[in-house]
């Protein structure tokens, strides 16, 4: 019997209409994407078509509720793509992903329904809008003048090229990546080269070996396995092997190369900005930003590259002092994870392994959850009645304490060989509310942690454990969304208003008060003791020049790359971005290696002019948690009034969203404070 194709439903008859990943064959998506789109242009010329004059309700919101299945099943593919793909998927995403594009410029460069959408846009004044119904129709407007409404047909049809072109580019950017990724491996046979790595990362090494029936250990280029043998391994040439892999990996001139891409990319944003009427991407970009404009966010930069170099220098000194012991002349990159380690455990007498065993993830993930019902009140049931893409993936049904449902919450933790590197929030379905209904959102993170043993349980290191805590800040901006328009819904924000909800939940995993709840030895249950929390909280100003420096080193080549009136004359990948880093530069550059190539948040992602935004975010989420400390980090009335900030989504503007829950704008002391920066 003929399976049928899930897909091709109008809605899913699965409890809360979870995405029925177990029915769902890659070959499905396409006739269900062609189908949707379909159905989502009949919409449209329904719009369109409507003999009444056009009005908020038969132009904006009904454009605004178009093409909800499809978009539900492309996101479903695109998660898919990132989180669980395969060399069939990345097929279909291939064909499908351009024809997604292609729609999308269908109805942004539609001549008629834009005549709809400014006749409501130029007599605003006339309908009785409230700040959401405002905010969409602004939202609305000023997506089709972005995307080329008021381009002349020649221009229009330059402007679908062009985003037809990046559409290809990223997705091979990611596959190259990924690829490269995948395909090396440290094979170590002798146990000498295992000197000072964890006796977890030794096992977890000697059994990924066995499943490829080799003997000794195989380390990889995914996160826990990099990290902690750059961090912990003495054999200097081994670090350096590694590190020189995951430099270059998509700068080989290979098959998987990107440095083609890159240049591709970044000359494609630039025409595109110019056809639009800006100078570069990045003032086009930051047109939709707190930032503004381009000049603002290279000030930012400098503000804070002015305390954070010196200091970096500082701390690089140091570790040449430390490292000079050990007869190195010159620290190199692949000595600076190391010797920090050692530095760390010098000055605050703190080992990262030390800490592991209290941070056993079944317990974070606990301790998040209890987090989240001191401040919000959330419940998290964990559940086997919703469908899973891979066995790995736990799902839970979110509740308030009156038991209503607020979201389905998915959660992917351990790498594996069709999963991107990083960790990641996304949604498989939004919110919104029509009908007298309040749709709920389905919310995921996906991360990389180190998966457990036969012995062990997964045990995280605390950079791991702030992690899990950053991608659960972005999962309850999702999760309590609670706005009409899904496309104002959760994380529907301006881009460097986003990192606020995670950067401020990292800051509970520094309290006491919080650490106490999860923070459990994994043998014996002993609450983590009170000197290690001590140090762990020093811990947050340890390196915190370097750690500065290097985030801004990546901002500045981001803007580098997109505010660059020349960039249709680079042809060398390698030479800009070493001048780029020049005024950031500790360590010697190597030739064989790119960090350009493989930066996913910029290129194929959505950072691009916009990496300055961690940054950004980390000034907002010191200067709010200064206010949480100032009356109890779970006080009902501060935790209320972020909660409307988190509920609030993109409908109001992110500055005002900000005074009301602060009272003033942010203020940067805080943050410069919290890194030991301050000027004394």
């Amino acid at each position: 019997m003929k399976q049928t194709n899930i897909l091709l439903s109008d809605s899913f008859n699965t409890p809360l209409q979870t995405a029925p990943f177990s029915l769902i064959k890659p070959e499905d998506f396409k006739p269900a994407i062609e189908k949707f789109i379909a159905q989502t242009k009949n919409e449209i010329k329904e719009i369109v078509n409507n003999p009444e004059k056009p009005n908020f309700q038969n132009t904006i919101e009904a454009l605004e509720f178009s093409g909800m299945q499809l978009d539900r099943i492309a996101s479903i593919l695109a998660n898919l793509n990132s989180a669980e793909t395969s060399e069939r998927l990345q097929k279909v995403a291939d064909e499908v992903m351009p024809m997604l594009t292609k729609l999308g410029n269908d109805i942004k460069l539609n001549p008629e329904l834009f005549k709809r959408i400014k006749t409501v846009f130029d007599n605003k004044q006339q309908f009785d809008l409230n700040e959401e119904q405002k905010t969409l129709l602004d939202k609305h407007y000023n997506s089709f003048v972005r995307n080329g409404a008021l381009l002349n047909e020649n221009e229009k049809q330059k402007l679908r090229e062009i985003d037809n072109q990046l559409t290809i580019l990223k997705l091979n950017f990611n596959k190259n990546v990924l690829a490269e990724t995948n395909a090396y491996q440290l094979h170590i046979t002798d146990k000498n080269d295992l000197k000072g790595l964890p006796e977890q990362l030794i096992k977890s090494a000697e059994e990924l070996a066995q499943t490829q029936g080799k003997s000794g250990w195989i380390f990889t280029l995914h996160y826990p396995s990099y990290v902690p043998f750059m961090k912990y391994a003495e054999n200097r040439n081994l670090r350096k092997k590694m590190a020189l892999a995951y430099g270059s990996r998509a700068y080989k001139n290979n098959e998987f190369d990107n440095q083609q891409n890159v240049l591709e990319i970044v000359r494609l944003r630039q025409q595109r900005a110019k056809l639009l009427g800006c100078q570069t991407h990045a003032e086009f970009v930051l047109e939709e930003r707190m930032a503004q404009n381009p000049d603002k966010v290279l000030n930012f930069l400098n503000d804070l590259y002015q305390p954070a170099y010196p200091a970096a220098k500082k701390e690089f000194e140091k570790l040449q002092d430390l490292a000079a012991k050990d007869g190195i002349e010159q620290l190199e990159k692949w000595d600076i994870a190391y010797y920090s380690e050692k530095l760390k455990q010098k000055e605050l007498d703190l080992n990262e392994e030390e800490l592991k065993p209290y941070f056993q993830l079944e317990n974070v993930v606990k301790g998040v959850f209890e987090v989240a019902r001191k401040l919000y009140g959330l419940k998290f049931n964990k559940t086997d009645q919703f469908d899973k893409y891979h066995p790995d993936v736990d799902t839970y049904e979110v509740t308030d304490e009156d038991d209503n449902l607020v979201a389905v919450f998915y959660t992917d933790f351990f790498p594996r060989a069709g999963k991107r590197q990083g960790a990641w929030m996304t949604s498989y379905k939004p919110q919104w509310k029509k009908d007298g209904i309040n749709s709920r959102p389905h919310i995921s993170i996906v991360c990389n942690f180190t998966k457990p043993s036969t012995d062990t349980p997964s045990l995280l290191s605390f950079n791991e454990v702030t992690t899990l805590f950053h991608e659960f800040g972005h999962a309850l901006h999702g999760m309590l969304a609670n706005t009409v328009y899904p496309s104002l819904s959760g994380t529907n924000v301006y881009w460097d208003f986003v990192e606020l909800p995670s950067q401020i939940m990292e800051n509970w995993a520094y309290e006491p008060e919080a650490l106490k709840l999860f923070a459990k030895h994994y043998k014996t249950g002993e609450i983590i003791p009170l000197e290690l929390i001590e140090k762990i909280k020093k811990s947050l100003q340890f390196m915190e020049g370097y750690a500065t420096t290097r985030q801004l080193s990546f901002g500045f080549l981001d803007m580098d790359w997109h505010h660059n009136f020349d960039v249709e004359k680079i042809t060398d990948v390698g030479k800009f971005e070493e001048k780029s880093f020049e005024k950031t530069k500790l360590v010697p550059h190597h030739p064989e290696n790119n960090m350009s190539v493989a930066f996913g948040h910029i290129f194929p992602g959505g950072y691009s002019a916009g990496y300055y935004s961690y940054k950004w975010a980390e000034v907002l989420d010191a200067d709010a948690f200064e206010f949480f400390k100032e009356k109890g980090i779970f006080n009902p009335e501060v935790a209320l009034k972020f909660k409307k900030l988190l509920q609030s989504g993109g409908s109001i503007h992110p500055m005002k969203l900000y005074k009301e829950f602060r009272g003033r704008e942010p203020k940067v002391e805080a943050l410069l404070k919290r890194a030991g920066l301050s000027k004394k």
